[in-house]
C-alpha cells in the first residue's frame, strides 16, 4: 500500500509533468476516496508546491510561492516606503484590517507607535509586532494555518469577518493586474481577502512596482471598486495608465520621502 509520504510526492510529480490533474483521477489513480486527495492538495498547498484550482492542482513549476521568511527580504526599502504611506493614512480612533504579507507586515511595524486603534488580523506576524505595543487592541482571526503564508484562512476566519466591518483594510498581494486583480497561489487565501474588501469602507492593496500587471498563479481576488495601488516609483508607467484607466487610485510614493505621494494629493487632504 503506498504510504501518505509517497502518494503525495507522487501526486506532485504528476502535477509538475502533466500540469492540470483533477481530484477524480487522483482518486482512482491511487483507489482512495476524493477527501483524502483533497487533504493531500491542502498539506501540498501550504507546502507551496502546488496552487489549487477548482477540482485539481496546477503545479507552481517555475513560479514557487515564497515563504513569508524569503519575501521580508526582496524590494524592503520600496516596501518599508510604501508602509510608512500608509501608515500615515490611519486615524486615531479607527479600526484597520490587516492582510498577511511582507508589505502588510512592514504596516504593522509602522504602526507600533500609533495609539488608540483597533487592529484585527489573520497574520502571525502582524500579531507579533503589535502584541507589545500599547493603545493597540488587537483581534486575531482563527482558522487553519497556511505555514507558507503564516497566515489564517478557512471557514472560522470567514465567519469572524461577516461580524466586523473596518475603516481601512490593507491587503497584501503576490501580484496585481489592473483587469482581474489581486494575484494568489490559494484559492483560500483569496477567499478570505475578497471578504476583508468587502468589510472595510477604504481598501488599500500594497504592492511594489515588482508585481504590477504579473500573473505568476491561478487564483484572483476581484475588487469592486473604488480601491487604492499603493505601489514605488519605480513603477512602469504604462502600467499605472492601465489601473488608472480601470478607475483604480493610484498612490506612487517616493522612496527619498516615504510619506509623498507620487504626483497624486493625499486622500485626506484632497477628501
Amino acid at each position: 500500500m503506498t504510504t501518505a509520504k509517497a502518494r503525495r510526492e507522487e501526486i506532485y510529480r504528476l502535477a509538475t509533468t502533466a500540469g492540470l490533474t483533477s481530484v477524480e483521477e487522483l482518486s482512482q489513480r491511487f483507489n482512495v476516496t476524493a477527501s483524502t486527495i483533497r487533504r493531500d492538495l491542502a498539506l501540498l498547498n501550504d507546502e507551496g508546491k502546488l496552487a489549487r484550482t477548482y477540482g485539481g492542482a496546477l503545479a507552481i513549476g517555475a513560479h514557487p510561492e515564497a515563504s513569508l521568511r524569503q519575501r521580508i527580504g526582496e524590494a524592503f526599502e520600496e516596501k518599508q516606503a510604501i508602509a510608512q504611506w500608509a501608515a500615515a493614512q490611519v486615524q486615531p480612533g479607527e479600526s484597520i484590517l490587516l492582510d498577511g504579507g511582507s508589505t502588510v507586515g512592514a504596516l504593522a511595524h509602522a504602526l507600533r507607535t500609533h495609539g488608540n486603534l483597533t487592529v484585527t488580523t489573520p497574520a502571525l506576524n502582524t500579531v507579533q509586532e503589535l502584541a507589545d505595543s500599547s493603545g493597540i487592541n488587537v483581534d486575531c482571526l482563527g482558522g487553519r494555518l497556511r505555514s507558507v503564508s503564516q497566515t489564517f484562512v478557512g471557514p472560522l476566519a470567514e465567519a469572524a469577518l461577516e461580524r466586523m466591518t473596518f475603516d481601512r483594510v490593507f491587503l497584501g498581494a503576490d501580484a496585481v493586474t489592473h483587469d482581474d486583480g489581486i494575484c494568489e497561489a490559494d484559492q483560500t487565501q483569496t477567499r478570505l481577502k475578497e471578504l476583508m474588501a468587502r468589510r472595510g469602507a477604504k481598501v488599500y492593496v500594497l504592492a511594489d512596482s515588482s508585481k504590477l500587471g504579473r500573473r505568476p498563479f491561478h487564483a484572483w481576488v476581484r475588487l469592486p471598486l473604488p480601491w487604492t495601488l499603493v505601489t514605488d516609483a519605480a513603477a512602469d508607467a504604462d502600467q499605472v495608465a492601465l489601473f488608472e484607466g480601470a478607475g483604480v487610485q493610484v498612490r506612487v510614493v517616493s522612496l527619498d520621502r516615504p510619506a509623498r505621494l507620487g504626483g497624486l494629493a493625499d486622500e485626506e487632504e484632497a477628501s
